[in-house]
């Protein structure tokens, strides 16, 4: 079979094979992967080196999709429209792969921590261009920054991990009183501020974040509101997008600030519909 296109009962065989082992590593649990390769040409009749590229073609499919993916198997691009459907199914037979579970909580006990802010995407960290263009296609085939967005727990989980980040940074510099006066406002007041945390700097001026939180990887796209993007044009001194990516395994962080079109592509994706 060395060659042949894989059938979509070969690619929804591998694919539940993959996320048994993905489940396995996110919660901890002890898997052979050796073994799974060798279940897989018995089941399948496909070669060992095969099934591992396989597994990487889907490690890719998975980062398109702005999910996280096993630890050891690279993404590997140039992978086939079949297997983007057969992860989709999946995804969609198993309620989606963005489960409480797999969002990480604060410990009651456990102290806030600062998050380490990473220097932003920019052209010196830019992927090859077909992978680029591969990874861009499925995200807006399955309207990845659309998931994101409905994620209510997703966002929550990572607004609240901004909090903690941003009272963790000034009680460092011996700010308790500004910490303590950092404000979750879209949990507070609700949304339509514009803004989700409500801090400040060392010095005391005003920091007016926006959270964007994913558990795919740094250049997973995202949704922004008319409103947001006004309430950043009107304080552009003060308000910041915080984006929180890989955040199911080890949240990393960086910050852009306006204007938004200096390091982002702003595409419309809806349209208003009034009557003449």
């Amino acid at each position: 079979m060395s060659g042949e296109e894989w059938s979509d009962w070969e690619n929804d065989a591998i694919v539940a094979d993959y996320f048994s082992m993905l489940t396995d590593e996110l919660s901890g649990a002890r898997y052979n992967k050796a073994a799974h390769n060798r279940a897989l040409q018995e089941l399948i009749g496909r070669s060992k080196g095969s099934i591992e590229f396989k597994h990487q073609n889907i490690s890719a499919v998975l980062k398109g999709l702005g999910e996280t993916w096993i630890i050891g198997y690279k993404p590997a691009f140039n992978f086939q429209k079949s297997l983007e459907d057969a992860v989709a199914r999946h995804l969609q037979q198993h309620g989606g792969w963005l489960t409480p579970s797999h969002t990480p909580k604060m410990k009651a006990s456990e102290p806030p921590r600062a998050i380490w802010i990473e220097t932003p995407p920019t052209m010196q960290n830019t992927p090859p261009p077909d992978e680029l263009e591969q990874m861009q296609a499925v995200a807006r085939k399955f309207d990845v920054a659309g998931r994101d967005e409905r994620n209510r727990s997703l966002g929550k989980a990572g607004e609240e991990r901004v909090l903690h980040h941003e009272r963790a940074i000034l009680t460092s510099v011996g700010r308790q009183d500004l910490a303590n006066k950092v404000r979750w406002v879209s949990q507070e007041d609700g949304d339509g501020a514009g803004y989700d945390i409500s801090s400040f700097t060392p010095e005391g001026n005003d920091r007016l974040i926006e959270v964007k939180t994913t558990n795919g990887w740094e250049r997973t796209p995202f949704h922004i509101s008319r409103n947001e993007l006004a309430v950043a044009e009107e304080n552009r001194d003060r308000w910041i997008l915080f984006r929180l990516w890989n955040f199911s395994r080890n949240p990393r962080a960086f910050e852009l600030r306006p204007p938004l079109g200096a390091h982002v592509e702003l595409t419309a994706t809806s349209f208003r519909a009034s009557f003449h």
